[in-house]
């Protein structure tokens, strides 16, 4: 499935201060030739980002008037007036992660907030990682092949106990063209749902047959599928009525990888 951010991030981190200057930003963005630079206070927690755009910006957009209300919106968004800082450049709150998001999420992340950087903090704001746009991509020049192995092994055979031979499952591109007789159509939504979150999965192409009246398989062998009726009963029952102790076996025996979250292990920033 798609990998949690902590196996993609970038660590230790570059990043500023508030009152680093305007030229020691840029000189940090190009001798490190990333897009983007946390800004921290003296604990590790992340207060903004400064991106390149802020940085263009600033050149480039109009004076404001040095009058009573100039500075009193200034002093609202950064305290007090800082000139050409860290503290005036810098994109505030950041939209930050945890090491446990998954990569699909963070590019969701990034492309709602038009951002192509996400600092990663742990459970106190601290920075410990970032992750970049080009992280991000680096996931779909996955080679097919093992694409396709991670379908048919993690996802159909261990993940759903499906038989493998009853599916077909072809790769080109990093489209994953997925045919077959699921065991109704529930299982069939599942499992095209779980492919499209394989790594690398550029689209699917879902031609499993579906049955509206969901009537079981037709005739063959029946293909050993232990779990649909505690789904089924999970879709029709809330929560708080399950039976005691049902609802952590379902999750730990059939969740997806990365979904849960884990302890964020990796940490280490580079301060100015």
């Amino acid at each position: 499935m798609t990998r949690p951010i902590r196996d993609v991030m970038t660590t230790p981190v570059v990043t500023v201060r508030m009152d680093t200057s305007f030229k020691q930003v840029v000189a940090r963005l190009r001798a490190a030739r990333v897009g983007a630079v946390p800004v921290i206070d003296d604990s590790g927690r992340v207060l903004g980002i400064v991106h390149g755009h802020d940085l263009l910006a600033k050149k480039t957009r109009p004076e404001r008037s040095p009058g009573r209300l100039g500075r009193a919106g200034r002093h609202r968004e950064h305290g007090p007036p800082t000139a050409a800082t860290a503290a005036g450049l810098m994109t505030c709150p950041a939209v930050t992660v945890n090491a446990s998001t998954r990569t699909d999420e963070a590019a969701r992340l990034m492309c709602r907030h038009r951002v192509a950087s996400l600092p990663i903090v742990d459970s106190q704001g601290r920075l410990i990682g970032i992750i970049s746009q080009g992280d991000v991509l680096d996931s779909f020049t996955r080679q097919d092949a093992e694409i396709r192995r991670e379908v048919v092994r993690d996802v159909i055979s261990r993940e759903f106990m499906l038989d493998p031979l009853a599916f077909s499952v072809t790769v080109q591109d990093g489209i994953v063209t997925l045919a077959g007789q699921p065991e109704n159509d529930l299982v069939g939504h599942l499992l095209a749902a779980a492919v499209r979150h394989v790594e690398g999965v550029i689209d699917l192409r879902d031609q499993l047959s579906y049955t509206v009246g969901q009537k079981g398989h037709r005739g063959g062998s029946r293909v050993r599928q232990p779990w649909p009726g505690i789904a089924v009963l999970a879709l029709a029952m809330p929560f708080s009525s399950a039976p005691f102790g049902w609802t952590s076996g379902f999750t730990a025996g059939h969740r997806h990888r990365g979904i849960l979250p884990r302890q964020a292990t990796a940490s280490g920033v580079i301060n100015s």
